[in-house]
C-alpha cells in the first residue's frame, strides 16, 4: 500500500511536470495510475485490516463499497492497458489514421467511457439486482456472492471484464509483431538494393523506430505483469471454491496487492525518458529551476499537430509529429511503418 502510494503518486507528478514524455499514452498512463492510486487507498487498508483482525465486514455500507471499488478497480486497469496497448496499435499499423483518432476530445471520451463500462457494470450487483455484496464466509471478506435467486455477475464480469480485453490485446500485439517483422524485412531488401550508406535521415529513422518499440515494450510488460499477478487468484478461486488451501489463496491475495505497485517500477526500468523524468523531479536542483507548466490535454494536442515548432518535443515519445517528418522521406509507406515501429 505504501509503495503504491508513492510509486502513483509520483508518477502522476512526474508526467504532469515533464512536457517531454507527454504524448497519448501518458494519458492513459495517468489514469491507469489514478486507478492503481484509488486501489491503494480506498481498498487495500480495508484489506491489510483483515490480517489485524480488524472486523469491518459486518458494516453493511463497507461490505458494499470496498469490493465495488475494488472490481471496478480491476476493470479499469486492464481496460486503460487495452486502450494504450490500440493506441501502439494504431501507430504502428494504421498510422494515417492517428490524428483523427487521437484528438483531446476523444481521448477525454475513451477515458470517461473506460470509468463508466467498468463501474457501470457493477451497479446492478451493488443495488442486489444481479449477485450482491457481502461477506462471504469461506473467505473471511466482503466480495460478491449470489442474490436469493441464485445468479451472480462473477462469470459474466470475468468475460466482459477480464478475458475480453485480454483477447483484445493479443490480437493487437500480434498485428504489431507481424508489421515490424513484415516492414523491417522489405526495409533490409531495401537497403541491400540501394548498398548505400545510411543517411543522417535514415538514422533518426531508426533512434525513432527504437523509441517506439521501447514503449511498445514497456505496454507489454504492464500487460504481462497484470495478467501476472491476477492469474493466481484467478485459478485458485476456480480450482479451490472451497479454500482448502488458504495459504495458497493469501499468496494469490498478494499478488493482486502487488499490482497496485509495479506499473512505476516497470516505467523507471523499462523506458530511458521517464527514469530521466522521474530522476528530474526527485532531484532538488532540477526542482527549483522555473518551468512552464502546460495543461496535460494541451500539450498532447500540440504533438497531435504535423508541423509543431518544439523541436525538443518531437523527439520524445509518441507523437503524429514523428509520422509526418518520416513522411517526408524517399521510403515507401512499408518502410515508414519500419521506421515508426
Amino acid at each position: 500500500m505504501c509503495i503504491g502510494i508513492v510509486g502513483n503518486s509520483l508518477t502522476i507528478l512526474v508526467i504532469l511536470k515533464s512536457p517531454r514524455i507527454r504524448n497519448v499514452a501518458s494519458a492513459f498512463i495517468i489514469s491507469l495510475g489514478a486507478a492503481d492510486l484509488l486501489f491503494c487507498i480506498a481498498v487495500l487498508p480495508f484489506n491489510a485490516s483483515r490480517f489485524l483482525n480488524i472486523n469491518w465486514v459486518q458494516y453493511p455500507i463497507l461490505c458494499s463499497m470496498v469490493p465495488f471499488f475494488q472490481y471496478g478497480n480491476i476493470g479499469i486497469s486492464l481496460l486503460f492497458i487495452t486502450m494504450i496497448t490500440i493506441n501502439r496499435y494504431i501507430m504502428i499499423v494504421h498510422s494515417s489514421l492517428y490524428s483523427i483518432v487521437y484528438r483531446p476530445i476523444w481521448i477525454t471520451s475513451m477515458i470517461i467511457l473506460c470509468i463508466i463500462i467498468s463501474f457501470g457494470m457493477l451497479v446492478p450487483t451493488l443495488l442486489g439486482k444481479w449477485g450482491k455484496f457481502e461477506n462471504d464466509p469461506k473467505l473471511g471478506s466482503c466480495s460478491i456472492i449470489s442474490d436469493e435467486s441464485g445468479r451472480s455477475s462473477k462469470f459474466a464480469l470475468f468475460i466482459t471484464g477480464f478475458i475480453i480485453p485480454c483477447i483484445v490485446i493479443v490480437c493487437c500485439y500480434t498485428s504489431i509483431f507481424w508489421v515490424v517483422r513484415k516492414s523491417e524485412q522489405r526495409m533490409r531488401r531495401h537497403q541491400l538494393s540501394t548498398q548505400s550508406d545510411p543517411t543522417v535521415t535514415n538514422m533518426q529513422s531508426i533512434k525513432r523506430k527504437l523509441s517506439e518499440w521501447r514503449i511498445t515494450k514497456m505496454v507489454l510488460a504492464i500487460f504481462l505483469s497484470f495478467v501476472l499477478c491476477y492469474l493466481p487468484i484467478t485459478i485458485t478461486k476456480t480450482s479451490d471454491p472451497d479454500v482448502q488451501y488458504p495459504a495458497l489463496l493469501l499468496i494469490a491475495y498478494i499478488m493482486v496487492y502487488a499490482s497496485a505497485c509495479v506499473n512505476p517500477i516497470i516505467y523507471v526500468i523499462m523506458n530511458k525518458q521517464y527514469r530521466k523524468a522521474f530522476e528530474s523531479v526527485l532531484s532538488v536542483g532540477c526542482c527549483e529551476k522555473a518551468t512552464k507548466r502546460v495543461p496535460v490535454l494541451r500539450s498532447i494536442s500540440k504533438r497531435l499537430q504535423p508541423h509543431g515548432k518544439n523541436q525538443e518535443d518531437r523527439g520524445f515519445g509518441t507523437t503524429v509529429s514523428h509520422v509526418s517528418s518520416i513522411a517526408l522521406e524517399s521510403l515507401d509507406y512499408n518502410n515508414r511503418i519500419s521506421s515508426i515501429a
